[in-house]
């Protein structure tokens, strides 16, 4: 994040990995188009005006199709 959110809006933090990274990972497999970093916990800022949006936000960007879980989302404290 290269900025403070403007007014009505807030930073959260979202918590997501790749189930299906992390199924080949544990077999010594690699996904043909995701890097291995994607087994474990990777964190996000999302800027979005309340949680829903927020995971909505991330949901476009890490498509539960493509295997991505949403593992917590929370508000930052600045």
């Amino acid at each position: 994040m290269l900025h403070l959110p403007s007014s009505g809006y807030k930073v959260y933090e979202v918590s997501v990995y790749n189930k299906d990274v992390r199924s080949l990972v544990k077999q010594n497999q690699r996904h043909c188009y995701f890097d291995d970093q994607w087994a474990d916990v990777q964190v996000r800022d999302v800027v979005a005006r309340n949680e829903s949006e927020a995971r909505t936000l991330i949901a476009e960007r890490f498509p539960a199709e493509d295997g991505f879980v949403v593992e917590d989302v929370c508000q930052c404290r600045f």
